[in-house]
């Protein structure tokens, strides 16, 4: 935790700044490294019968609420690493996670 899902990109770029955001990630948030999930999710956008897959990435980031600033920077820094070299839509979701609804190995968290 937290968990960010990455769609409407190519699995090999994600690989490929993996390393990157991690090391963002963990001096942002605060977390150790291992506390992260980053899950690549096929996608295909389709718009007015054409496919269009890969032009706009979206990020799901689930996490317990940290603040706005600590979310602002998150936001900016995935925004940024997506953003560069290529001029695309990068859309960034926060949603929090409720702790008592948690539960991680069926123990409440």
């Amino acid at each position: 935790m937290p968990h960010l899902r990455f769609r409407g990109m190519e699995k090999e770029k994600l690989i490929e700044i993996s390393t990157q955001l991690l090391d963002n990630l963990e001096a942002i948030i605060g977390c150790p490294r291992d506390y992260f999930t980053l899950e690549h999710i096929e996608s295909t956008y389709v718009f007015d019968g054409v496919k269009n897959a890969g032009k706009c990435p979206y990020v799901e980031v689930l996490w317990f609420d940290r603040g706005a600033t600590v979310m602002n920077e998150t936001a900016k820094m995935i925004t940024n690493i997506l953003k560069k070299d290529s001029d695309v839509d990068v859309t960034v979701h926060f949603t929090n996670l409720d702790e008592k609804h948690y539960f991680e190995n069926g123990n409440h968290f």
